[in-house]
């Protein structure tokens, strides 16, 4: 029996985790549920799945979830704070951390897991963004099982060696292709992209995500990130990290070896696919999803990237080569930048524009410890939330 501490389990990624879990129950046991104040979905969670613990960031969500238990007569015991998120982290009891919190509020607890010798299956793209070094580090150190969950990511996993160490040479690899939908706009007149709405930017045409990363895949951002994700997960420059645009989404990322194979993990675009095997690695079970139909799908295409329609993706290319804090200011600046955009408060095409300013105007640092990390994440909002007041909706 596998325990399971869930950070994020109201998001999507989180209750497509519950699903595989709940499809399962003589192999997993949920040990902790985790949400920022989600107490309505989170409550229906603690029925279900009787987690002996539950945590909230927000105090006043957690005393309503504390009111809500003891009416329905559950005994699991309701935390508060990022240091209770870290304790359901590093708990003896648990087995593996599935770290789906969205955005830098995942660093920390995720960091403990890797700390304390968990199995982490890995869904928050901030982790390796803001803190890769370290938290790669943490990983070898503790002897930690890292799985990585992004489709792509995933995708990449399964299709190197099982004994693949980061030596790219010694397995004949040459580089990886990292496939990318082009989101809800790849096809948009550039001219148009200026009045951009928040809903037209969250209706991915293929994935089911929660707002934040919906705006980064509409930007291509979270094609950026995954690059320095697999900068870490890989030990893969960022000139042997090859995006591909694929509409589709049917391949979700591809390997090319020196002999001219090329390998790929293809399914339907349900992450329930990567959770399932992260959850039984190296095994595989059941995760829900239906079979692929090659024959409707019919055709696939592939196209470059747009650097001009993408300047995001281009930044973190920029932030990946620049190394040390560059990539925590810009995710840091890209984070203010859609929160601002998903309140009408900046235009769509302002969010590159107060990345790459927040970039220019702050120092780069090395990176020595986490406390670097989250001075810079500090400073960069910071001078982002400024840029914000400058910029006007057009």
């Amino acid at each position: 029996m596998q325990n399971l501490t869930i950070l994020g389990s109201t998001g999507s990624i989180g209750t497509s985790t519950l699903d595989v879990v709940s499809r399962h129950p003589e192999r997993f046991q949920v040990f902790a549920l985790t949400a920022y104040r989600q107490v309505a979905l989170l409550f229906k969670q603690c029925i279900q799945f009787k987690p002996r613990y539950a945590v909230l960031l927000d105090e006043d969500a957690s005393q309503q979830l504390r009111a809500l238990l003891r009416d329905a007569g559950l005994t699991t015991e309701v935390l508060t704070g990022v240091a209770a998120l870290e304790q359901v982290c590093v708990a003896p009891e648990v087995d593996s951390v599935m770290a789906a919190i969205v955005g830098a509020a995942g660093l920390r607890p995720t960091l403990a897991a890797a700390r304390a010798g968990k199995k982490i299956l890995l869904a928050n793209k901030e982790t390796l963004v803001m803190a890769g070094k370290i938290f790669m580090d943490a990983v070898r150190d503790s002897g930690s099982a890292l799985l990585p969950i992004d489709s792509e990511h995933n995708a990449i996993f399964q299709s190197l060696p099982r004994d693949y160490n980061g030596n790219a040479a010694q397995h004949g690899v040459r580089r990886i292709l990292l496939t990318a939908s082009g989101g809800p706009f790849r096809n948009t007149p550039l001219a148009d992209l200026k009045n951009v709405t928040p809903e037209q930017a969250c209706a991915h045409p293929n994935w089911s995500m929660g707002q934040k990363i919906s705006v980064d895949s509409a930007s291509m951002m979270n094609k950026g990130l995954e690059v320095i994700e697999a900068h870490w997960l890989f030990n893969a420059s960022a000139d042997d990290i090859q995006v591909v645009v694929h509409p589709q989404s049917v391949i979700h990322s591809l390997v090319e070896y020196v002999d001219g194979s090329v390998i790929a993990q293809l399914g339907n675009p349900d992450m329930r696919t990567p959770i399932a095997y992260g959850l039984a690695f190296p095994e595989r079970i059941a995760s829900g999803v239906s079979s692929l139909d090659l024959f409707k799908v019919a055709t696939l295409n592939f196209t470059p990237p747009d650097f001009e329609r993408f300047p995001c993706l281009a930044l973190a290319y920029q932030a990946l080569r620049t190394a040390g804090t560059a990539p925590s200011l810009m995710n840091a600046a890209n984070e203010i930048a859609v929160a601002a955009f998903l309140d009408r408060k900046i235009a769509f095409l302002a969010i590159p524009q107060l990345i790459d300013t927040v970039l220019n105007k702050l120092p780069i640092q090395a990176v020595t410890c986490i406390e670097d990390v989250l001075e810079a994440d500090a400073q960069a909002r910071v001078a982002a939330e400024k840029v914000v007041r400058t910029l006007t909706l057009c």
